[in-house]
């Protein structure tokens, strides 16, 4: 559907692990950041996204990260990592 497809994982215990489709449906879902450049984010499979072109992949990765910690996806000492396929 989008142009840019992602990559998005987070690291555990040393690893790189895809996040969770239930993750990522949550953030793309979600309504509260009046934020409309995440508009165009749509979750297809664990650890992959498809991305409107004018989403910037830093502002995205911060989002997202601040999104799961609230809710506990992730862990305070965990980042997410973001990358073009």
């Amino acid at each position: 559907m989008f142009a840019r497809k992602i990559r998005v994982e987070y690291g555990s215990d040393g690893h790189q692990l895809p996040c969770p489709l239930k993750w990522l449906d949550s953030f793309s879902m979600r309504n509260f950041t009046n934020a409309t450049v995440f508009d165009d984010t749509l979750p297809v499979a664990d650890g992959q996204m498809e991305i409107g072109s004018a989403v910037p992949l830093d502002q995205l990765k911060d989002a997202m990260e601040d999104w799961f910690r609230r809710k506990g996806y992730l862990a305070k000492d965990s980042h997410l990592s973001l990358a073009e396929n």
